[in-house]
């Protein structure tokens, strides 16, 4: 059992943690009667800071029955990152990737984000995304008490992930101090504007309040966020490499803002000691607004006459110039919005000493659109009109991309004018279009092109739930329940060609929309123009056209029901003199999922719904044994699962009919998404040893497997089609309705293994002139041996084989100071493509630097600032790049800068 802490005279005692952030440091005093009678002043000193926060989630650590990693109020709060994702990635076993400079998905021990679960006041949420991974980036972590990442399941747990579930918790409010605080920041990008229409600054602010009322039988927790966050970005990307040769290039420079508004409310109230009732809400608003300029330069893929150097010792071509060359320039925009409503209710009361029940009713929902665009401008329309260009490149060695030569002056505005430069491909939507033009300008009327997919996710839970105490040999007490989920990811895109409505003259930018030029020295390019592309698109400059050839396959929705059941016995006993509490328990799971969607065969059409259903049965067992007052060993053994990605479920084909037979026997081949995709399943074992040697002070070893099998892997299925040829009036040669789907499909086998070693150490221990000082450390290593069903090796995505991260810290008198570095190895990774589909590639590791100054007024002496705190913080002090790789080559390469944060909190 978790023991007392007393106050000790000169030992540093445990304060209530406070929410959302910043507690004030307090000093009181106490008299004490001695022996002989006298009374002597006895100091109370409450520990705050990156200290306390250690504290607490050590304290999480130690005596949870699982094994967890966690984050306190103070570590979230006190010196906030952009979003949960920044501290989550600090911890053991955890690494982070960016997504436009931003940590955003998170990895657990070696799995990428799709296979841990993310829960907010222990329901499961909803994703921006096509898939289930939750992109952090929209959650601040201002308004957050606690994190809770749980490396091993037990039975009462709400949520599904093979790497782990991630618990992102809010305040109690009756449990929780009153407080009024507000919070101001001032963020600058030290690359500057690279675009002239963007911001390099910006301005958060947060407040929150906390208040018991009634006698303490009611509280209320309020907080409300906003964040106005630049960012920068140089960007190199490249087409590919035939022969070693630079196909073509897309570089370009990023600014963006992301524009987000939190509130967050919490009424919790206790008219007894029997009955708790809590009702939390949860309201994002999100908009990330991107500017991007630069060239796209064929070079072997173009028209022009190419010369290369000779090839290395690896195959690449270091330089190359071609002549003839006509390039697009490129003005894009994108804006990202989200909605993120998120709202529970919670009761628990106990119907006697020994029994209490639970019920938990929550609705979580997210709307996310995105408008994207391309804009194009050039010397002339189609391929060969207009001035040509000879360029040269050279590779600039390592990974940031080449470096140009060219000849031509690309922010002339009397060379450079509206329209498509390059014929993009036969469009037959658009030449039936413009057609009445005349075969000369056969395939050019794309001058740009526009996505627009939007995602809707709605889940609905209901669980009911029972504690029972009991006294039968080591089980304590037993919890029960039976819980309800109803998910439903739609999908819906819709694709543009736009077509200046001049065409097919070009048209020569306005005075009115004209923004100058903006630099592309960092690859060669010099000056471009830079214009208004989203007023004129506003404005009316473009026609529109429907890209019909994918239009209904990219529209799409998946449903689960969830119905769960659950049973666990919470243990305590002793084992030979010592003593061991634990866990164990069993949940079944009756899964029910659907898919709508159209399926196409030439011009035939249909909207189809398939269904398939599956259960699954995940026993798991987590014992903790003490040794001694501090060094603790603790066991874990579960089934673990993972769900399958929602839009690799989809019931979206395109399907055709042979008069051959493929080697399946079947006459109709398809492709698309599988419903019948079942769970990724594992079988994992944990083997732990804890030394608790002082209460900011640990040292912790851990060794992990998980059998993994089930695993979803590129491949063929078989499904039945006969509704759809019945609707169509479509047959095959033997009558046979049975497909041949290409997709995604389960099978597969391996393992991963893995250790950890994490130590956190106040350096006084080593020297008292080391007071103050103190260390946060961990390295994980890990290893994979997992096979495609054809036996071909595979590489998880998200493995990265090393982790590390440290933390210094110092605090004294209010003062507080921490650099912390986090280091990951290479792995691969989601990015979106084209369609913003989500394509994997391969990312070269990073280490990114953090630092963070603080001064707290609590121990000035000066009575009116004493609520007052004000720090500095450095986030990505190296510019550490983001480098993906194709083939082995730089395929994308991300330069982002340093974001410094000058801000206050004030404390009422």
């Amino acid at each position: 059992m978790k023991p007392t802490h007393f106050f000790q005279p000169k030992k540093l005692a445990l304060s209530v943690s406070l929410a959302m952030g910043v507690a004030g440091t307090v000093a009181m005093a106490q008299d004490v009667e001695t022996a002989d009678g006298e009374e002597r002043m006895l100091e109370e000193v409450v520990v705050t800071g990156y200290r306390k926060s250690l504290i607490d989630s050590i304290d999480n650590k130690r005596y949870d029955s699982s094994i967890i990693e966690s984050i306190s109020a103070e570590d979230i709060g006190k010196l906030p990152d952009v979003s949960i994702a920044e501290s989550l990635a600090r911890l053991p076993g955890l690494a982070a990737q960016r997504l436009d400079g931003r940590a955003s998905r998170i990895s657990i021990r070696g799995f990428g984000e799709n296979e841990s679960a993310t829960t907010f006041n222990g329901r499961e949420q909803v994703s921006i995304s096509d898939n289930r991974g939750v992109e952090f980036d929209l959650y601040p972590s201002e308004i957050m008490s606690a994190v809770n990442v749980y490396k091993t399941p037990r039975a009462s747990l709400e949520a599904e992930g093979i790497a782990g579930v991630i618990d992102m918790r809010t305040v109690k409010p009756l449990d929780t101090n009153a407080r009024f605080q507000i919070k101001g920041e001032y963020e600058y990008n030290s690359l500057g504007k690279l675009n002239p229409d963007a911001d390099d600054t910006g301005v958060n602010a947060t407040f929150s309040l906390i208040q018991q009322f009634a006698d303490n039988t009611v509280g209320i927790a309020l907080a409300h966020a906003t964040m106005d966050s630049p960012n920068q970005e140089n960007r190199w990307n490249a087409w590919g490499y035939p022969g070693g040769v630079l196909g073509g290039a897309k570089p370009f420079v990023r600014s963006s803002t992301l524009e987000r508004d939190s509130t967050m409310l919490v009424v919790q109230f206790e008219p007894n000691e029997r009955l708790s009732m809590t009702a939390d809400a949860l309201y994002v608003d999100f908009a990330d607004e991107k500017l991007l300029r630069g060239i796209e330069i064929p070079f072997a893929w173009g028209q022009g006459a190419v010369t290369a150097d000779a090839p290395d010792a690896n195959g690449v071509v270091k330089g190359g110039t071609t002549v003839g060359q006509r390039v697009v320039v490129r003005n894009d925009y994108e804006e990202r919005k989200a909605e993120l409503t998120s709202m529970g209710f919670n009761l628990v009361f106990d119907l006697s000493d020994d029994l209490q029940i639970e019920f938990d009713a929550s609705r979580s929902e997210v709307q996310r659109e995105i408008y994207s665009f391309e804009s194009y401008s050039g010397t002339g329309r189609g391929n060969d009109r207009g001035v040509a260009d000879t360029i040269s490149y050279s590779l600039k060695g390592g990974a940031s991309g080449a470096v140009f030569s060219p000849g031509l002056d690309y922010s002339d505005t009397s060379l450079i004018q509206l329209g498509g430069p390059l014929t993009w491909g036969w469009q037959s939507t658009l030449n039936d279009k413009f057609g009445a033009t005349g075969t000369e300008f056969e395939n050019t009327a794309q001058d740009g092109f526009l996505n627009a997919p939007n995602i809707d996710d709605e889940l609905t839970a209901l669980k009911l739930a029972a504690k029972q105490q009991l006294s039968m040999g080591p089980v304590t007490d037993i919890e029960y329940g039976v819980s309800f989920r109803d998910r439903t990811k739609e999908k819906t895109a819709e694709n543009y060609f736009m077509t200046l409505n001049v065409f097919p003259e070009m048209l020569a930018i306005p005075d009115k929309y004209n923004l100058g030029s903006v630099n592309l020295n960092f690859i060669g390019m010099g000056n471009m123009v830079a214009y208004d592309s989203i007023a004129m698109v506003r404005d009316g400059f473009y026609d529109l056209t429907l890209e019909e050839s994918s239009y209904a396959t990219n529209q799409w929705s998946v449903s689960e029901e969830v119905t769960a059941f659950y049973a666990m016995a919470n243990l305590e006993m002793d084992i030979a003199g010592k003593e061991v509490s634990g866990n164990v328990g069993v949940r079944y799971f009756q899964t029910d999922q659907s898919s709508t969607a159209f399926a196409r065969s030439g011009s035939d059409l249909i909207r189809q719904t398939v269904s398939h259903d599956y259960n699954n049965v995940l026993p798991s067992l987590n014992l903790r044994m003490a040794l001694d007052e501090q060094q603790t060993i603790r066991f874990g053994i579960a089934k673990t699962m993972s769900r399958p990605r929602m839009d690799e479920m989809n019931a979206s084909f395109g399907i055709g009919i042979s008069q051959v037979p493929d080697v399946n026997g079947n006459y109709i081949s398809a492709g698309g998404g599988n419903t019948s995709l079942e769970p990724k399943e594992a079988l994992g074992i944990d083997l732990t040893y804890e030394n608790y040697f002082a209460d900011d002070g640990y040292f912790a070893i851990a060794l992990y497997r998980k059998e993994l099998k089930e695993w979803i892997f590129d491949g063929a299925a078989e499904i039945d089609v006969s509704n759809f040829l019945a609707a169509t009036g479509q047959t095959t040669p033997d009558g046979s309705t049975t497909a041949t789907v290409n997709g995604k499909v389960n099978g597969g086998d391996g393992t991963l293994s893995g250790w950890e070693v994490s130590l956190a150490m106040p350096l006084s221990m080593i020297h008292e002139s080391l007071e103050g000082w103190g260390i946060f450390a961990s390295h994980t290593g890990v290893s994979s041996d997992i096979k495609t069903p054809s036996g071909a090796e595979y590489e998880l995505p998200g493995l990265s084989k090393s982790i590390q991260q440290a933390t210094v810290y110092y605090e004294n008198g209010g003062f507080e100071a921490r650099l912390s570095v986090r280091k990951r190895d290479d792995f691969k990774g989601d990015l979106y493509g084209l369609g913003f589909s989500v394509d994997q590639y391969d990312m070269l590791g990073e280490t990114i630097a953090d630092a963070q100054i603080s001064y707290d007024f609590a121990d000035s002496g000066i009575a009116y600032l004493e609520g007052l705190r004000v720090y500095l913080q450095g986030v990505n002090l190296t510019d550490e790049p983001f480098t993906s790789l194709s083939g082995g080559v730089v395929r994308d390469y991300q330069e982002y800068g340093e974001n410094y944060r000058l801000g206050f909190s004030y404390d009422f």
